[in-house]
């Protein structure tokens, strides 16, 4: 391995512990009294600028977006970004970061899933058994965690599948759509887009006073919108682009380990057997699909 493949590694690496730090992050701010609309209003109001920025540094010298563009960036924000987000930020509100990490990981299951039902793809034997390694993982930290929460599980569970399915579709239809317009280019202007209809959720679902939250809440804001946001973003873009997709996204796989240590560090999660047994089936089962793909 060279100097540049070790730093595409390195980044591949310190992206996906960010990504997971999100969960950290928003099960801390819940500790303060506020809800989802506004935590992730104060999220997205941060991030603006920076993908704004983004978007504007990758566009530079490429050609005018059409209407067909602009389209597709709508669509793609709202399922990718603002529903994905705005699921996910609910769903943490009633499960563990745990749990919340390894419904996530089942993305690459949900696109072929997608794929099945509606590309009419086929899946083979060692997708099958991939499937069923990923499921079983979830199914068992879920009946674990079930046992003690009951329908709080069930409803946090509920929403955080939906995020997943939100962003697999987003997924199964950006990828004409990073060609025409490049990926840094796209992420920037989607995100965007995204930013803009949680703001707009929020000044319809709140009053406007509600934005005045505890200052840690802004703290804990400002790690969400940079070192869990922007930074994962940039990170992986880069990791992709020095040692390809399919290492860094075996790369990836930290993620939820790093979840599941910083929950229990910060957030006093129990690492039970019963977890570490799921995670390592969530793991086994997209590695399998990865390798297949």
């Amino acid at each position: 391995m060279n100097s540049r493949q070790g730093w595409g590694v390195g980044m591949a690496a310190l992206g996906a512990v960010g990504f997971s730090g999100k969960a950290i992050i928003v099960k801390l701010a819940y500790r303060h009294g506020v809800d989802a609309v506004t935590l992730l209003m104060w999220r997205m109001l941060l991030a603006l600028p920076l993908f704004l920025a983004l978007a504007w540094w990758a566009g530079r010298g490429r050609p005018a977006l059409s209407a067909r563009d602009w389209r597709d960036i709508g669509v793609l924000g709202f399922t990718g970004y603002y529903l994905a987000s705005f699921l996910d930020f609910a769903g943490l509100q009633y499960i563990s970061a745990g749990l919340e990490r390894l419904i996530l990981y089942l993305n690459p299951t949900l696109v072929l899933l997608l794929g099945v039902l509606f590309l009419g793809q086929r899946v083979g034997r060692r997708q099958a058994v991939a499937l069923a390694l990923s499921y079983a993982g979830v199914l068992l930290v879920f009946a674990h965690e079930v046992r003690y929460d009951g329908v709080a599980t069930w409803i946090g569970s509920a929403l955080v599948l939906g995020s997943a399915l939100s962003y697999a579709v987003y997924l199964a239809l950006s990828g004409q759509v990073v060609k025409r317009l490049g990926a840094l280019r796209l992420t920037g202007l989607a995100t965007t887009v995204a930013c803009g209809l949680c703001l707009l959720q929020f000044a319809w679902l709140r009053p406007l006073d509600a934005a005045w939250v505890p200052p840690a809440v802004v703290g804990l804001s400002v790690v969400n919108a940079t070192a869990c946001t922007f930074a994962p973003v940039l990170l992986v873009m880069l990791a992709i682009e020095r040692v390809g997709a399919p290492v860094a996204a075996q790369v990836g796989m930290v993620g939820p380990m790093s979840t599941l240590l910083l929950a229990a560090w910060l957030l006093g999660e129990p690492l039970t057997a019963w977890v570490a047994v799921g995670t390592g089936l969530v793991l086994a089962g997209v590695a399998a699909l990865a390798r297949r793909s």
